[in-house]
Parts: structure tokens; C-alpha cells; sequence
């Protein structure tokens, strides 16, 4: 079976936010403005986007 992913881009820089929400864009594997990363769709994962939901987009 295949495993279903999700693909985020970070849209807003994490500069000037929480520390545990640059955490979490670094945790994401997000760098850089317009980076996007394909992840596995798990509960942790989406629970990590909701988190950012501000600073990321699910393409």
C-alpha cells in the first residue's frame, strides 16, 4: 500500500515567534520561505501544521 503525504510550504518566516513554534517549522524540516517538504500524513504531523498553521501552507 502506499502511504498517503501531505505537502507543505513554509509561507511566513518563523523570525519574531515562539521558540517551540520555530521548533516546530525546524521539526517540519522547513528552512527557507517557499521550502516545501512532502511528509506522511500522521496525527503528529498534522497536529505540527495545525501548530504553525500561520506560518505554512498545505499544497
Amino acid at each position: 500500500m502506499s502511504k498517503k503525504t501531505l505537502k507543505v510550504m513554509l509561507v511566513r518566516s518563523p523570525n519574531g515567534t515562539r521558540d517551540s513554534h520555530r521548533a516546530t517549522v525546524l521539526g517540519l524540516g522547513l528552512k527557507r520561505i517557499n521550502q516545501t517538504r512532502e511528509l506522511e500524513d500522521t496525527p503528529a504531523v498534522r497536529g505540527m501544521i495545525n501548530k504553525v498553521a500561520y506560518l505554512v501552507k498545505v499544497v
